[in-house]
């Protein structure tokens, strides 16, 4: 495995670990603690998180695969990404200050950007 494989790999491996975390105290601390449109957005950044995380998995195995710098670019967008967009989440449900609403965004378009390259990635590979 490549130092760049295993670097993508712990990172999706850590952040499917948060999602888990998240997930669980999300259904049993903060149930009854927030609203549910509350409850809603902190539902929907565990699952981007989620599926972000197994999705780096992959990358990382793509990485060791496909030739060339763009799996390795898109990993790492998906990792920002998700640390913005899930993150920004997390803070505006946990602390409230809604201008972190203006910050999903751009975690989205990391996410989006990330997932472009891997296209990219996958179109100009001749394996």
């Amino acid at each position: 495995m490549t130092a760049l494989a295993r670097a993508l790999a712990a990172s999706g491996a850590t952040l499917a670990l948060l999602a888990v975390a998240l997930g669980a105290f999300g259904a049993h601390a903060l149930r009854e603690r927030l609203e549910a449109r509350d409850l809603e957005i902190f539902e929907t950044a565990v699952r981007y998180q989620m599926y972000h995380a197994l999705a780096l998995l992959g990358v990382a195995w793509l990485s060791t695969r496909l030739a060339g710098p763009l799996p390795g670019w898109a990993g790492w967008l998906m990792v920002a990404g998700t640390v913005v967009f899930s993150g920004s989440l997390y803070m505006l449900v946990l602390t409230g200050p809604r201008w972190l609403g203006a910050v999903t965004p751009i975690g989205g378009v990391l996410l989006i950007a990330g997932w472009l390259l891997l296209v990219l990635a996958i179109v100009r590979s001749s394996v």
